[in-house]
């Protein structure tokens, strides 16, 4: 089964300006996830959504399609992702190109591997679930290592552990959601409204693969590990 690759790449970020155009190596963030595309053997599109003029000649200049440039209004910073997965599917539909399924790359992992990509891709054609997204162990746990502050400064444990269990280890597992990849049914993502509404399966991806981009802290830790790999 073949599936396009959508990367969802919007001029603004308040964290980090300019992040989708931010250079890590020798790449633009953006061209990360279009190199990682036309690696995949199951891709036979690369689309790239946006409304910057700018990250969509610089789209072209890698290889990616745009077909279509994305409304302002699905460009602000309180826009759901949601909304601008089913704007994607909804233009491309009207094209005549209704794919059962999409890939979502997003610029801000740029250190994953294909094989975690291509993980995730050969996962959701097995088991055919709503939707495959990579996780990574998470470094917190909100019985153990995490709070909530009241309004009064007092501090309390976000979630209470089991009387049963006093140590983070005996603790259940948990994973925190990377921007790895997001392997995705169209008619799931046209009729629902959120990732955990149906049936979603995980890759577990290393931590050092993992790293999501949202400021200056991350873009600098992501150039040091990519260096190290140097």
């Amino acid at each position: 089964m073949m599936l396009p690759a959508m990367i969802f790449a919007r001029a603004g970020s308040k964290r980090l300006p300019g992040k989708n155009l931010r250079m890590l190596g020798d790449l633009p963030l953006l061209a990360w996830s279009i190199r990682t595309a036309q690696s995949l053997k199951q891709v036979d599109r690369i689309i790239v959504s946006t409304e910057s003029m700018e990250i969509a000649e610089i789209a072209r200049q890698y290889g990616a399609e745009i077909p279509f440039l994305r409304p302002q209004e699905l460009a602000r910073d309180e826009t759901p992702e949601w909304l601008v997965w089913r704007h994607a599917l909804e233009t491309l539909a009207a094209s005549g190109y209704r794919p059962s399924c999409f890939l979502s790359l997003p610029p801000t992992a740029p250190l994953r591997a294909a094989s975690d990509v291509q993980a995730c891709c050969e996962l959701y054609m097995e088991k055919k679930p709503d939707g495959v997204i990579g996780i990574t162990p998470a470094q917190r746990h909100p019985a153990f290592n995490m709070v909530i502050q009241q309004a009064t400064g007092q501090l309390q444990l976000a979630q209470v552990p089991p009387a049963h269990i006093f140590r983070r280890q005996d603790a259940p597992a948990m994973f925190d959601i990377t921007t790895v990849a997001y392997v995705m049914s169209s008619a799931f993502t046209m009729t629902q409204t959120h990732l955990f509404a149906g049936q979603i399966h995980g890759v577990l991806i290393p931590r050092e693969r993992a790293v999501d981009i949202d400021d200056e802290i991350d873009l600098k830790f992501a150039q040091f590990l990519l260096g190290g790999k140097k």
